[in-house]
């Protein structure tokens, strides 16, 4: 059976912004960029600081095997700074999630954040995905807002449909982008 998430398995990489295939060489790096906001953590759906970190790190490269996660690792330059993925990539009906993201402080809420995000959108498009979502806690107002500034709609939320590694359960807006629109802003 072939993985459906391997074409989009490759490297990217605008200027400083890269984005590798996270492998364990990542690991430390990471770490280090997971540590920088400690107080994230708590609306995440599982956590990668201190105690939870090595549990965390190998928890989503076992979903890159399972459930056709692409693992990445997002360097500024040579440091990395936090990770992202391609989730649940579904080529028959042209669909890919775009989530698990973090990134450090240093390079929220600017040009850093979109250029990953325009390397991850328009990659995806180019292997024949239509449609990327997104699926954000409703807690993180700033990664909605990031989300709706790349011209995603949001299309619901869904009630309580996620239990947290604190065990707070969630409610996940999902936001929804088509190629056509993307191609259009851009």
């Amino acid at each position: 059976m072939t993985d459906p998430a391997q074409p989009l398995a490759q490297p990217l990489a605008d200027g400083d912004v890269r984005l590798e295939l996270r492998s364990e060489s990542h690991r430390e790096g990471l770490r280090a960029a997971c540590a920088k906001d400690p107080d994230i953590w708590t609306i995440y759906p599982f956590s990668m600081l201190d105690e939870h970190f090595d549990r965390g790190f190998d928890m989503i490269g076992a979903l890159a095997t399972a459930k056709n996660w692409t693992n990445y690792a997002i360097l500024n330059g040579d440091t990395v700074v936090g990770m992202t993925n391609y989730i649940n990539a579904d080529p028959m009906n042209h669909v890919v999630e775009i989530g698990g993201t973090y990134i450090a402080p240093e390079v929220r809420g600017g040009p850093f954040n979109r250029a990953m995000k325009v390397l991850l959108i328009d990659h995806a498009i180019a292997c024949g995905y239509t449609r990327i979502e997104f699926r954000v806690d409703t807690r993180n107002a700033r990664s909605m807002a990031a989300v709706l500034k790349l011209g995603a709609t949001h299309e619901g939320t869904l009630r309580k449909n996620r239990i947290t590694w604190t065990g707070h359960v969630r409610d996940t807006a999902v936001f929804g982008l088509l190629a056509d629109e993307w191609q259009s802003q851009t």
